[in-house]
């Protein structure tokens, strides 16, 4: 279809956007991109449209009339239409309005010599009558002749063919319009489900969205109301200083529906029509709002521009959910409140979020003191308290930055110039900021500038920052840190102890800047930790490593998977040869330190699950196969060994069952007897060589026995 043509039918009322679709997101620089891949002749994709006349929620104003007859809808390739369309037109699309465009990509200029494509630049386009805003020449209000007469009056030589070469330049512009965008059309046969089903296949082999932004089209597929409703929310908490996207919405509710936060296709199916609109009304009415309060006045959070990671939030918000009444205790408050905050200076979510929500989560949902085990998960990965160096060179970025606000904050801390209360800011003007106490232009000029990384890292250190309110900051300047704090001793005795500010008038002085920062640093540390500490009495837990956990970590020299136990993936038969590799992994764990064999999951640490090995045993179930697999090692080693040194379970790892073997170390040898290719007996014996088993060598093996045996 032509672009002219795609465009027109936006005009007609004929090609509309599905309120399933997400808003756009386009960049300019990705506008740019595009544009210059059409004036180029370059491909830029195909567009997916669905032709019927049973619609969902439309994008917009618009409300489909049956007697309308079938209808388009944009499927696939909504941001690169709407990008043309605004650049073309000058104006947005009839399904958007100007607060749902997240970057306006209007004002793209050419320049109409070179081809160039830039966003206006008043230094380079002013006085250069080449730069065309490029919606002027779709609009064929730019000729070359007007280029060449406002060349000419700047005394520029134009001859005939610079002329053409403007001329040309504006036709490649021009020719655009007639550019096709190959279309595949879903036929009107299909049901909304399908359609949806399509759309998600077709943005899953791309790049286009996310996870949650999938699942969010399919929830809106079922429940068209959806997403709006989700922004109304979004933009009610916006207004308390709580800003989330649409994905955090959706975690949220996986959260709450499922213990996860991986398998966003557990929201796929209308199945969960009416589940999700009854967790929705809970949380709009009453989680949500009472996690934010919760935030506020507990853990001193006014604004998620403090929080490192805002999904710390999606385990507090389904504890919450899960609890009959919804509140919390005091005591339970006050544990939820230490986790976060550790959370958050242990940068619990920064990486592998969906994996890290779907263990805390299900500890939420297993644990009696789940805090104190998600608080026992933090440390198993690193160590608690907070230490000095930890300080050193880290900029506001770092989150012992978000904490130290919190802890100032919770101690009713002052602007170190107005004597406000952190916690009581008055509109903009008392806006919380971030300032040096020893000014960087005096740092600078003595040698801590960006010239010298090391010591610009600590001119820019968090303890070398204060909290000012932005009246305060404005007035401050460039002041000495020696007369400045002492003007703030002198006016509020209290209030650099109450920002841990050394009060020792000798460290202020700006030769001694780099012992001020140690010693902030000591203090920071010693009063950071005690505050967390004092936040609550958290018990001392053993945390039971998880099935999730252990495929986590890999294979090693404690941990095998096998994807089958006689079925043939890759022949796609029962291979019965495969059980004598099981009997193999079995013995070497068992001459060597022990270990777990995990049977259903393959190399890549993919549950596959137990379905084929339960058909190639003619349809058993995991007792069956737990009998057959202890007969097999019973033939191998002897009852005595599985009976004492051999457990078989099956866990189930989201909705795939596995089977878990674990191996203790054998008291004896485990010789294993084998058929070389042609047949004939023989024995071998097998140990744990890092992550595989191997066969060790007679020549070594005596050796190795004396020792393991001895």
């Amino acid at each position: 279809m032509k672009i002219s043509t795609i465009l027109d039918k936006i005009d007609e009322r004929q090609l509309f956007v599905p309120a399933f679709q997400r808003e756009y997101v386009w960049k300019r620089e990705h506008a740019k991109e595009l544009l210059d891949s059409l004036i180029k002749e370059y491909p830029t994709g195909t567009m997916l449209t669905w032709e019927t006349n049973a619609p969902p929620e439309l994008k917009g104003p618009y409300q489909y009339n049956e007697q309308q007859g079938a209808i388009r809808l944009l499927l696939d390739g909504q941001q690169r239409i709407t990008t043309l369309y605004m650049l073309i037109r000058g104006t947005l699309p009839p399904y958007y309005t100007q607060a749902e465009i997240i970057h306006d990509t209007r004002g793209l200029h050419v320049n109409l010599e070179t081809g160039e494509l830039e966003y206006y630049s008043k230094l380079k386009m002013e006085k250069d009558p080449r730069w065309r805003n490029i919606t002027d020449v779709f609009q064929k209000r730019v000729r070359a002749r007007d280029i060449r007469d406002e060349l000419k009056a700047l005394g520029e030589e134009v001859d005939g063919a610079r002329e053409d070469r403007i001329d040309d330049w504006i036709r490649a512009v021009e020719r655009i319009l007639d550019r096709d965008f190959p279309e595949q059309t879903i036929p009107i046969k299909a049901t909304l489900r399908e359609a949806i089903d399509i759309f998600y296949k077709v943005n899953a082999s791309g790049v286009a969205l996310t996870d949650a932004e999938l699942a969010l089209a399919q929830i809106s597929g079922y429940w068209p109301q959806a997403r709006d409703l989700f922004k109304a929310k979004l933009a009610q908490l916006a207004e308390q200083g709580f800003v989330f996207k649409l994905d955090f919405i959706v975690y949220v509710l996986l959260g709450c529906l499922h213990h996860m936060g991986s398998d966003m296709r557990k929201l796929h199916g209308p199945e969960n029509d009416e589940r999700i609109r009854a967790a929705w009304a809970r949380l709009d009415g009453q989680v949500l709002d009472y996690v934010v309060s919760l935030m506020r006045s507990s853990a001193y959070v006014d604004h998620t521009d403090e929080i490192n990671s805002v999904y710390a939030l999606i385990p507090i918000i389904v504890y919450c959910y899960d609890k009959e009444g919804g509140h919390l205790t005091e005591d339970e408050i006050r544990k939820v409140v230490k986790w976060f905050y550790y959370s958050q200076i242990r940068t619990r979510y920064i990486s592998q979020l969906p994996q890290k929500l779907d263990r805390d989560l299900r500890m939420l949902g297993e644990s009696t003191s789940p805090f104190d085990d998600l608080l026992k998960v933090i440390e198993e990965e690193r160590p608690l308290p907070i230490t000095p160096g930890e300080f050193e060179g880290r900029a506001i970025g770092h989150p012992l930055f978000g904490l130290m606000r919190w802890y100032f904050k919770s101690r009713n801390a002052v602007c170190l110039t107005t004597g406000v209360a952190l916690r009581q800011t008055m509109g903009k003007r008392y806006q919380l900021e971030n300032d040096h106490i020893f000014p960087f232009s005096r740092l600078k000029a003595a040698g801590y500038g960006k010239d010298n990384r090391i010591k610009y890292s600590l001119a820019q250190e968090v303890t070398n920052r204060a909290i000012l309110t932005q009246v305060a900051n404005r007035t401050k300047s460039a002041k000495e840190a020696a007369d400045y704090l002492a003007e703030v001793k002198a006016r509020s005795p209290n209030a650099l102890k109450l920002q841990s500010i050394p009060e020792d008038p000798e460290l202020w002085r700006l030769e001694n800047f780099e012992l001020f920062l140690a010693e902030r640093r000591k203090m920071l540390a010693g009063q950071l930790n005690d505050f967390l500490e004092g936040i609550a009495v958290t018990e001392a837990t053993a945390t039971q490593v998880s099935i999730e956990d252990l495929i986590a970590e890999g294979e090693s020299d404690e941990l095998e998977f096998k994807s089958s136990l006689r079925w043939d993936y890759q022949q796609g038969t029962v291979n019965k040869a495969l059980e004598a590799v099981i009997i193999k992994t079995v013995a070497a764990f068992g001459n060597s330190q022990g270990g777990t064999l995990l049977i259903g999951v393959d190399d890549n640490g993919v549950p596959v699950g137990l379905d084929q090995d339960y058909a190639a045993l003619g349809g058993a179930d995991c007792d069956k196969y737990e009998l057959h697999l202890r007969n097999l090692l019973t033939s191998a080693y002897g009852a005595a060994f599985v009976a004492s040194k051999v457990k078989v379970n099956f866990p189930v790892v989201g909705d795939t069952e596995i089977c878990q073997v674990v191996i203790s170390q054998a008291s004896k040898p485990l010789v294993t007897k084998v058929l070389d290719k042609n047949g004939q007996p023989s024995e071998k014996f097998y140990v744990r060589n890092g992550n595989a088993s191997r066969e060790l060598p007679m020549s070594e093996m005596q050796a190795y026995m004396a020792e393991r045996y001895a």
